[in-house]
């Protein structure tokens, strides 16, 4: 809970001595978001992939004006995109204290605020609302109501023996009460069309109707929403009027390079053990894989969220092979991938006709983004003398209950095991876990590019001749 301030007024009078001025909500992202941009400072903290594409579409939509639409499949980020709009308003802003909208002290729209001013004057009580709490967020949903979003007539009002024609018995829904602020309707299409057309009003005229009342309320908000293509023709699509409203639509993409697809996971992933950068880039290149197979159904696209979930189940592999063997600290291997496909399998839909293969390709795409990922780590070095090591009788094991020093210590002493720990940025004197899941990413690409043998049971990979 954010603490007000001490010095700030506390009275209207006080407000208005202080020489403050009420903004609309768009004058205010307007102005501080150009205040960060001259400073050098990013407006947008942990937004990664963005940088060159959709945030300055935003950047541009914000300083217009306009409200927003963000286009996108699944898991592109928009939701949190969205939530960092709140970082550019002021971090307090003056409201009416006891009013039940967020209306400011020096301009109430509501027929009670106006008629408390009038009484009070200067002597208007005032509060300070922080900036966590003018952004609102809604999802929709087909069960969501006009009276959810614009409001209805409160039936315990009218009991208390206000008139039915009397504005004050209305009960504002969620647009009106983030007057001042940000509304965010995420998945806009999932809302009926008849909700959708609730919204005409409030993003064009500003103002609400509630059963018969046209309550001329100047509201002041930026409404931003989120789609996804596939639902317009699947469970709904934004009404052309309301699409007309909104002044700026922007696609959102998935992560264009691999260094932003490992930034993202390496951000939101919870990881319960040590997944090194050479692992992360394997994940990485395995979500692009799947994003450019004909066998997984694109139009429901391949969430940044898969990538994430897979980092943290290779995460929860090593813990466990760190529990069964006692070998601290807990570092993932390659060997740890194997969990992946059958754990991740259902947060994929696959193209009809893949029915029973799903594994096989999940498997296939995971052994290519290995390859890619070694052959980018290990260009240039040779790795035969790994091979003739191998080959001439030191078999390497590794499996869930095989210890990092165990592998290492089934091959000889080798220069070339060192030039492989460098380049997975491991240094010499590093645990040996971190060593063997480089040997281990080196012996997988010996067996991938068909220089190696390995077999495999349930509990422990063995590589040979």
């Amino acid at each position: 809970m954010n603490d007000v301030p001490a010095t700030l007024p506390r009275t209207a009078g006080d407000l208005r001595a202080a020489g403050h001025l009420p903004r609309s909500i768009k004058q205010e992202l307007h102005d501080n978001l150009l205040a960060k941009l001259r400073a050098g400072e990013d407006p947008w903290p942990g937004i990664v992939g963005f940088s060159r594409t959709v945030l300055p579409q935003l950047e541009r939509a914000l300083l217009a004006g306009h409200d927003v639409v963000l286009l996108g499949e699944r898991g592109q980020g928009k939701t949190r995109l969205l939530r960092t709009l709140a970082g550019l308003l002021d971090e307090w802003t003056p409201v009416i204290e006891g009013a039940e909208l967020a209306e400011h002290p020096l301009d109430p729209i509501t027929p009670a605020s106006r008629r408390r001013a009038a009484e009070l004057g200067d002597a208007l009580p005032v509060t300070w609302r922080h900036r966590d709490e003018r952004y609102t967020e809604k999802l929709a949903t087909p069960d969501t109501s006009v009276g959810d979003l614009i409001g209805d007539v409160d039936p315990v009002k009218v009991a208390e023996g206000r008139s039915l024609g009397d504005p004050e018995t209305i009960h504002f829904g969620l647009v009106p009460r983030a007057h001042r602020g940000i509304v965010a309707i995420n998945e806009l299409p999932d809302l009926a069309e008849r909700i959708q057309v609730a919204l005409l009003n409030v993003m064009e005229e500003r103002d609400i109707q509630v059963r018969g009342y046209t309550l001329r309320l100047p509201l002041d908000v930026l409404l931003v929403s989120t789609a996804n293509p596939e639902d317009y023709t699947n469970r709904g699509r934004i009404i052309t009027p309301l699409k007309d409203r909104f002044g700026t639509e922007i696609r959102t993409h998935y992560p264009l390079e691999v260094e932003s697809e490992i930034a993202v996971v390496r951000q939101e992933a919870h990881l319960v053990a040590e997944v090194g950068e050479p692992l992360l880039e394997v994940l990485a290149r395995f979500v692009r894989n799947l994003r450019e197979s004909p066998a997984i159904d694109q139009r429901s696209g391949v969430s940044a969220r898969f990538a994430v979930a897979a980092a943290e189940t290779v995460g929860a592999a090593a813990l466990r092979r760190s529990a069964l063997t006692g070998e601290e600290p807990a570092v993932a291997r390659p060997v740890d991938l194997d969990a992946v496909p059958a754990v991740l399998r259902g947060k994929l839909e696959f193209e009809p006709g893949e029915e029973g293969r799903e594994t096989e390709h999940l498997v296939h795409l995971l052994r290519r983004a290995v390859a890619e990922t070694a052959r980018a780590r290990f260009a240039g070095l040779d790795l035969v003398p790994l091979a003739d090591a191998v080959e001439n009788g030191h078999l390497v094991a590794t499996g869930e209950r095989v210890p990092g020093k165990d592998v290492l210590a089934a091959l000889p002493e080798l220069p070339v095991l060192h030039d492989v720990a460098a380049r997975a940025g491991v240094g010499p004197d590093e645990p040996a876990g971190r060593i063997a899941a480089a040997v281990e990413l080196a012996l997988e690409s010996l067996f991938l590019s068909r220089k190696l043998a390995k077999d495999s049971d349930d509990t422990t990979t063995v590589y040979g001749r």
